[in-house]
């Protein structure tokens, strides 16, 4: 037999001998009646440690739920918040005015009151505002017809949304390109003429977009997901491309 196989040996003898001595030891050390009572001690904290490790695991799932149950919260707020911003950007323009018989208070002379619409009627008509196209909402037997492999996992309310979104970012863009250069700070103007720069022959008298309209005017992700999304409002017939200039433009249909 080599040494060193005689010396690894009687290193592991000496190694078993040791830890028999240390057991031998704690055995003893259990059976003195001055250490009895302070291993009972050490036993009940042990429990009461395991009790508040898993009091403490407990707490800690709850608070996880209480995230996720914010972060729906969240979602949810944001959606509203996007409903409103959306209303408040597309407020009819002429909202009907109260009849005569809605209006109290004391019978007006007929001489009187054509002293009042007289200046009414010199007043120089309101300029309309200019109508920004949008796509319209896929409908449910739309949504039936389009190719499974193209519709994979992706659901009605899903398609709907990016196309609010979309819509969103076509009246964001063309109220800019609305406004009076004047009245622009220096950001928006940087914008419109980017939307100038953008517009070919094709698009000429067209509402759209580019990927860059997106990001500027949503929080979509211009992603796979995305494009899938928009391989079906294609084939819907909602939005069509324009392709030049390495840019794809996404006219609205």
């Amino acid at each position: 037999m080599a040494s060193s196989d005689l010396e690894d040996l009687c290193f592991h003898i000496n190694m078993k001998i040791s830890t028999i001595k240390k057991t031998l030891q704690l055995r003893n050390i259990g059976q003195e009646p001055s250490l009895k009572s302070m291993l009972c001690k050490i036993g009940h904290e042990m429990v009461l440690l395991h009790d508040l490790l898993n009091k403490m695991e407990t707490e800690v799932q709850q608070q996880e739920k209480l995230k996720d149950l914010l972060k729906e919260l969240q979602k949810s707020a944001e959606r509203d918040q996007n409903e409103a911003q959306h209303l408040r950007e597309n407020i009819p323009p002429h909202l009907p005015k109260p009849t005569q018989s809605c209006i109290t208070g004391p019978p007006v002379k007929c001489e009187e009151q054509t002293k009042v619409v007289e200046p009414e009627r010199a007043k120089k008509p309101t300029k309309e505002p200019r109508l920004i196209k949008e796509a319209p909402l896929i409908t449910a037997e739309e949504f039936e017809s389009v190719p499974a492999y193209m519709k994979g996992r992706l659901t009605y309310d899903q398609i709907n949304a990016v196309v609010q979104e979309v819509n969103k970012a076509v009246v964001g863009k063309y109220k800019i390109l609305h406004q009076p250069l004047k009245s622009m700070n220096a950001a928006v103007r940087n914008l419109y003429h980017r939307f100038l720069e953008e517009e070919t022959k094709d698009t000429k008298g067209e509402f759209f977009i580019v990927e860059a309209d997106i990001k500027e005017f949503t929080q979509l992700k211009v992603d796979k997901r995305f494009h899938s999304i928009l391989n079906i409002l294609r084939h819907c017939q909602r939005v069509r491309e324009v392709r030049g200039s390495r840019l794809v433009r996404y006219v609205i249909c």
